[in-house]
């Protein structure tokens, strides 16, 4: 017989009681806006042991994930009172799942910055708006489609398998390695004074990802991270 919703979320909430002692009563996170990407960050949250209040104005997204989130709530987050009711401004963390009503995105971001929330992290669907949900107090800002957007061109454009920008000018990428650093160990074909990219990590076919060492020999064809200034790991991954 399946357990109840109610069962699972008590027995997720005792290990993470048991895993992260004193911290477990701050594993709490208040999700505003159950869209595509608020739900699915809630559910991740869920998943990996956090309590997490739900909040959106449309009653059936809320109705449809009662039974998968701590708590679920129907209300229009742009009402300061609703927030206080709801008790968001006791969070240290809130996300603000709102992206393409821009308006709304703003006026619930300046409501929880007056409200001191110390952790907001809001959606934006650019970059102007994101600058402006910093200037009026967002403590980070997301952009998924953006951020997705550069990913997915740097990977058909190049030769990189996967590849994340951390900042603005410093990225992370899993590449083939290029014949330039072939049967040499790295402590030896200075991969970083040559190339301006340190390898963190290494895979041989039919082998797990291990951690690089300046003994590690690499060879041609083996799958490799490496991490540097954006443009390095560009210009390393095309050596390939």
């Amino acid at each position: 017989m399946a357990s109840h919703p109610k069962d699972r979320r008590e027995r997720r909430r005792r290990r993470l009681e048991t895993v992260h002692g004193r911290r477990a009563a701050e594993a709490r996170v208040a999700v505003l806006g159950l869209g595509r990407f608020g739900s699915s960050l809630a559910l991740e949250l869920m998943r990996r042991g956090w309590d997490v209040l739900g909040i959106d104005a449309d009653p059936h997204v809320v109705q449809k994930l009662s039974d998968d989130l701590t708590h679920a709530a129907a209300a229009d987050c742009t009402d300061p009172e609703a927030l206080v009711q709801l008790g968001v401004a006791e969070f240290a963390d809130v996300v603000v799942g709102i992206g393409t009503d821009l308006e709304s995105s703003i006026l619930v971001t300046s409501n929880l910055s007056g409200a001191g929330v110390p952790n907001i992290w809001s959606r934006a669907s650019s970059r102007q708006h994101g600058e402006i949900l910093r200037r009026i107090g967002a403590h980070h800002v997301v952009l998924p489609e953006h951020e997705m957007g550069e990913r997915v061109a740097h990977l058909v454009t190049g030769r990189m398998l996967d590849f994340i920008e951390f900042d603005s000018d410093y990225a992370l990428a899993k590449t083939i390695a290029p014949e330039e650093v072939d049967g040499v160990p790295l402590g030896e074909s200075r991969v970083r004074s040559r190339y301006g990219v340190t390898v963190v990590g290494i895979k041989r076919p039919g082998a797990d990802f291990t951690y690089a060492t300046a003994e590690t020999v690499v060879h041609a064809g083996d799958v490799v991270i490496v991490t540097g200034r954006t443009q390095a790991v560009e210009s390393f991954a095309e050596l390939a």
